[in-house]
């Protein structure tokens, strides 16, 4: 081989690596904002239905999601939050009932009865909480609020973070909702930071749920729960 020739492969080396180097940025912006865009769509579609708690709308019931239990059968500091802000509707009138939704299909793990006793040490009367056994997902809970509480229209009280989500996913089931978001960044930032990531794979599963409209694991028959606490007489 020459040296000239070698000369003109060494130098279209570098020329070529640096096509690539752009091509891989180029892609991995791409990826980055496809994988945005979903959850970009469910923040500017929910905008106007999400308040903060002192300005959000009256509605009927609360719906609170559910968001984990500890070992020792305590709510996780997350869920609990959102008790707390569940019970501070309550408190101002905001709200007449609470519907709690979360997972019960283990052994020795409870959300909904966590989260019932935790409304109630917090002040909110027993008759006026309803518990729903079988929220296994965003979109069940609010299937089953609708299909089978009867519920029309609800706030939706979760982390600031999953509320567009579950706002649409709400929306798409049929409820008149708005929805109040937990800003926990005060003392829970890695589990915000968390939940923000977890946001970006949830939003495309929450757009197939929207479009495609799964049946629930359970459905099952009408519930009178919530009639029964919008019914009772208010106290506390």
């Amino acid at each position: 081989m020459t040296t000239a020739k070698k000369r003109g492969e060494a130098a279209g080396r570098p020329g070529r690596a640096a096509r690539r180097r752009r091509l891989a940025v180029l892609a991995a912006v791409l990826l980055a904002a496809a994988l945005a865009a979903p959850v970009g769509w469910l923040h500017a579609a929910t905008a106007q239905y999400r308040h903060t708690a002192e300005g959000v709308p009256k509605r009927p019931v609360a719906l609170v999601l559910g968001a984990g239990v500890t070992p020792e059968g305590e709510p996780t500091r997350l869920l609990e939050r959102r008790l707390e802000l569940a019970a501070g509707l309550y408190r101002s009138g905001l709200v007449e009932a609470v519907l709690v939704s979360g997972d019960n299909s283990r052994e020795h793990y409870n959300e909904t009865d966590t989260m019932y006793h935790h409304l109630v040490a917090a002040g909110v009367p027993a008759a006026k909480v309803a518990r729903d056994h079988a929220g296994f997902s965003t979109w069940e809970s609010c299937v089953r609020a609708r299909e089978v509480f009867g519920v029309e229209a609800v706030t939706v009280v979760t982390q600031t973070f999953h509320l567009p989500r579950a706002v649409a996913l709400c929306r798409t089931a049929g409820l008149d909702a708005v929805g109040v978001g937990d800003p926990a960044w005060d003392d829970r930032a890695p589990a915000m930071l968390y939940g923000h990531a977890r946001e970006v794979p949830a939003a495309v599963k929450a757009l197939f749920d929207m479009a495609v409209r799964p049946e629930p694991t359970f459905l099952g028959p009408r519930e009178t729960s919530v009639d029964e606490a919008l019914a009772a007489e208010r106290s506390g």
